[in-house]
């Protein structure tokens, strides 16, 4: 018989482990109490909510962030975001001020409070989705800071207790040339007061120059108080989500959750992010072979990938699955779609494409795949956003963004043989390009394409602000396009 070490755990026994190594083994579960309108979300809600009241929480703050990444992406002013917004936020995820009185005051809180939590657990699966959550959660946490009451404001700033050190008169008079100096709007020292600290706790402030340096401490004015406070917000939810993408395996066995939080950051997408019917644009046949017909209404990524394949008779994985997504946005059925790509693919046999590539068209439209999958009627045309920031186009690829994934020179080129030639436009484009915006670069190309159309339904009084909002998907490109193109033609919505 072997003999067991004594300290060697039974494995038919219940393993009895040293109570501080045991992780929420005792958890407390307590109302948390919200003395402020603005939340530091530093510690987790512990008190219990009913299933429906997780799901539809996390949904609601879904929109809110989903909006707020949107008037980004389309470089609405702070202004015009707040604008934006406010209906939105009364609607789906109010929060009233102290001073407001209302009897909804400690619901709202635990409504934002968890639906943050919620939506963290969501969103920290991915380096991707923790670094987009990070920067809207900060967008929407500086748009309440503007907005919050004076008093209220400063209250919850100084119930953070940060280790901000305040710059002492006798050293602020000695730093006063240089104090003045880099700070804007200041005349004389004695019209501020500065806090020091580590100089990279504020990029954003040394990035704009408005602050003075010295031996690796920032000087930072009071005025500038916002910046270090979203410095701070930002560099704690970061580490936040984190410590929960580790956690994360501990909900694997949750057959409640699991689904929800795999929901929400599968719909985690701009408001464009989901393709027209084919059905918004009558009298447009949409078949494999009208695609060449179609393609001149193309995003000029997608004209890209249209003339690769037509040129080398394949393309590459990416490629491939970004061309088809778009088609299928398009209203090209999954029949025509598979005839389509094996038109395109000349050079290889039947049995080929079968065993390679049509599994694939299949999979992408939900005929295949798991239940999931199925349900979900495959994957949903990719947003400027996704090409943007997902699958870089590496050698041989035709896939992603020129605006972006193509030099300047090889962008030009491309753009004229697509018809612009205009130098200002040209200009223009390369402006945007190189201040990244190059969403706005599409725009300014679609905005000369279709100058005669665009004018002729302004002056008409036809379309409204909102048919000509700033396009942030492909689809929408190709469906603004073909209407402006066939104004002639009935179209409803």
């Amino acid at each position: 018989m072997i003999r067991q070490h004594s300290a060697r755990i039974d494995p038919k026994r219940r393993a009895t482990l040293d109570f501080k190594k045991r992780q929420f083994a005792s958890p407390t579960y307590k109302q948390l109490d919200y003395p402020f309108r603005l939340n530091w979300y530093d510690a987790p809600p512990t008190a219990e909510i009913t299933l429906e009241q997780f799901e539809q929480w996390a949904i609601d703050r879904l929109r809110i962030l989903a909006e707020l990444e949107a008037c980004s992406f389309r470089n609405k002013t702070p202004a015009e975001t707040a604008s934006h917004l406010k209906p939105l936020l009364d609607k789906y995820l109010p929060l009233s001020a102290n001073t407001s009185g209302a009897a909804t005051l400690h619901a709202e809180r635990q409504k934002d409070h968890y639906s943050h939590f919620i939506l963290r657990l969501a969103f920290s699966s991915t380096e991707d989705l923790r670094r987009r959550f990070a920067r809207v959660e900060t967008a929407l946490f500086k748009l309440r800071f503007q907005q919050d009451d004076v008093r209220e404001r400063q209250a919850f700033v100084e119930s953070l207790n940060f280790d901000w050190e305040t710059v002492g008169e006798e050293e602020k008079h000695e730093l006063a040339a240089e104090l003045v100096a880099s700070t804007p709007g200041v005349r004389r020292v004695d019209e501020e007061s500065w806090f020091k600290l580590e100089w990279d706790r504020v990029p954003e402030l040394i990035e704009g120059r408005r602050v003075f340096l010295k031996w690796g401490k920032a000087y930072v004015p009071v005025r500038e108080q916002m910046s270090m406070v979203l410095t701070e917000f930002t560099a704690r939810l970061d580490r936040g989500l984190l410590l929960t993408s580790r956690a994360l395996p501990r909900l694997d066995e949750d057959d409640r959750l699991t689904p929800i939080l795999a929901h929400l950051s599968k719909n985690f997408s701009t408001p464009d992010a989901h393709a027209a019917d084919s059905s918004i644009l009558p009298g447009a046949t949409i078949s494999a072979a009208s695609v060449d017909a179609l393609s001149s209404h193309f995003p000029l990524c997608m004209r890209n990938l249209h003339s690769t394949l037509r040129h080398n008779s394949h393309l590459k994985h990416f490629g491939r699955l970004q061309y088809t997504l778009f088609l299928k946005g398009m209203g090209l059925t999954l029949e025509d779609c598979i005839v389509f790509w094996r038109t395109a693919f000349k050079n290889i046999t039947d049995d080929t494409f079968n065993k390679q590539y049509r599994y694939n068209v299949r999979h992408s439209y939900g005929e295949v795949g798991g239940d999931a999958n199925k349900r979900g009627r495959g994957y949903s045309p990719f947003s400027c956003q996704k090409i943007l920031t997902e699958n870089a186009p590496g050698p041989g690829q035709a896939h992603g963004c020129p605006y972006r994934h193509f030099s300047v020179d090889n962008l030009t080129s491309l753009l004229q043989s697509t018809g612009v030639s205009d130098p200002q436009v040209l200009k223009g484009v390369r402006e945007d390009v190189g201040n990244k915006r190059y969403h706005i670069a599409c725009n300014r190309v679609f905005d000369y394409a279709h100058r005669a159309e665009i004018k002729k339904v302004k002056d008409d009084d036809t379309w409204g602000a909102a048919d000509l909002d700033t396009i942030v998907h492909p689809n929408t490109y190709f469906k603004r396009s073909y209407m402006l193109k066939n104004l002639g033609a009935r179209v409803d919505g």
